[in-house]
């Protein structure tokens, strides 16, 4: 596996638009067959589907814990090393900073589709983004001069990185992140498909917070402990210490950036930019469960 991530990060190192694109797709490749495994049954595929053809299942949360390749996987994230979530932010502040034509839109929408995935499957990377300089990557991408569809793919990305990460929603509001999502949903300029993905990230932002500690503490026992956003060399290295303070480099320390926010706290926040629109969200919350309900 070390193989493979040294040839896509050499390729995500280039400063040639094409070789970004492979490693991207060495990434996506790698991903894949952790998440996808082979057919269920030796049976050869039905003629409809074509003699070649073999039919890939997803994997369940439940079924990565137990694979070794997924178990490889986890071990080598927990360094910078080999950590694809810091490579993939590196190549993506390179392709904002030379992308401003547009040229580069399709690669930075590929890179924030695999920071999800990345996210997804090593929570302990979502550390990454208690730093200023990444979460700040994210807010950049919501700017108006950038595309609908970059604006979508970061949303959700966002949403990834703040999920069960009370420290990293702390940072996004000390950035003044709710007044770039706010600014963007009221635009007139702003796309509906964008705006629902905003409502969307709204809707997230003011559901109860479940301390990162607690989960931690939680998911050191079980079969899906490797799956839970539970201390790692990687968290331990951002975290600091320290007494609630900054460090020099400007990034959140000690218990505030672990503390948590109450619903109504967050609502008020939120008024301060969407005056009036907040209890109509809670509203929705309440009555039509979105995302099936996992977030009530």
């Amino acid at each position: 596996m070390e193989s493979l991530l040294s040839l896509a990060f050499d390729n995500l190192s280039s400063f040639d638009g094409s070789k970004i694109k492979k490693g991207l797709k060495q990434v996506e490749g790698l991903l894949a067959q952790i998440c996808l495994s082979g057919p269920r049954s030796p049976r050869k595929p039905s003629v409809a589907r074509g003699r070649d053809q073999e039919q890939a299942f997803r994997k369940g949360l439940s079924d990565l814990s137990g694979d070794p390749a997924f178990r490889e996987f986890f071990k080598l994230q927990e360094g910078f090393e080999w950590n694809i979530a810091q490579r993939l932010l590196t190549t993506l502040d390179w392709l904002v900073v030379r992308g401003g034509d547009g040229q580069y839109d399709l690669l930075i929408v590929n890179a924030l589709d695999l920071i999800q995935g990345v996210l997804l499957l090593h929570p302990p990377s979502k550390a990454l983004f208690a730093r200023s300089v990444h979460m700040n990557l994210l807010l950049d991408l919501l700017e108006p001069i950038n595309c609908p569809a970059i604006q979508s793919a970061t949303i959700i990305t966002l949403v990834v990185a703040l999920l069960d990460m009370p420290q990293n929603v702390r940072v996004f509001e000390q950035l003044d992140g709710l007044l770039t999502v706010t600014s963007l949903f009221k635009s007139r300029e702003t796309g509906r498909e964008v705006k629902f993905r905003l409502t969307e990230f709204l809707y997230f932002y003011l559901t109860p917070e479940t301390p990162s500690i607690t989960r931690a503490a939680e998911a050191r026992s079980g079969p899906a402990a490797l799956l839970q956003p539970s201390p790692s060399k990687l968290a331990k290295v951002l975290a600091g210490g320290g007494n609630g303070g900054n460090n020099k480099n400007g990034e959140a320390q000690g218990h505030e950036s672990d503390a948590t926010l109450s619903v109504e706290e967050k609502k008020l926040l939120v008024d301060r930019y969407l005056p009036g629109v907040v209890d109509e969200l809670l509203k929705d919350l309440d009555t039509y469960k979105p995302f099936g309900g996992v977030l009530s």
